[in-house]
């Protein structure tokens, strides 16, 4: 019997992207979560603005907060702009937030935002990564074994 394939998700336009946190990070599994964001915030990511570097997310009570991203502000928004910053509240089902609580309590685990992007119905969605963090002799390993498949893949290639 076939296995199935790792759900993938329909990623239509990615305005930001992490891309230090999968060498920087062991990944265990990834979610997608919803952002509650404000009008403002939407229209500056449409633009292709935003970053979230330096971001990760946080379990606090019974909610998933995005802290450190930065959106910057809209440039024709008024007086009721967004604050750059702020935590933004990410939106996950009962269950799941329950298994990363869990899994940041007990294991020790990180959570961290890979990317954030439009899906196919406009919805802002961010990329949540459950993570464990490397240490230099593991990342020097990652390295290795990344070249190596990248010589083996030339190898194959160049023999047909």
């Amino acid at each position: 019997m076939a296995r199935p394939k790792p759900a993938t998700f329909e990623k239509t336009k990615i305005v930001a992207e992490n891309r230090k946190a999968r060498f920087e990070y062991a990944i265990e599994s990834v979610f997608e979560a919803g952002i509650a964001l404000t009008g403002t915030e939407v229209k500056s990511l449409r633009f292709g603005q935003g970053s979230i570097a330096e971001s990760y997310a946080e379990v606090r009570g019974e909610q998933v907060w995005l802290v450190n991203a930065n959106v910057p502000e809209f440039s024709h928004g008024n007086r009721f702009n967004h604050e750059p910053k702020r935590p933004r509240k990410l939106l996950l089902h009962e269950r799941e937030i329950n298994k990363l609580h869990g899994a940041v309590a007990r294991d020790g685990m990180t959570l961290v935002p890979l990317s954030v992007y439009f899906n196919s119905r406009g919805r802002a969605k961010v990329e949540l990564a459950l993570a464990k963090g490397r240490k230099a002799h593991d990342k020097r390993e990652h390295i290795k074994e990344r070249e190596w498949k990248r010589d083996a893949a030339r190898i194959m290639r160049d023999r047909g």
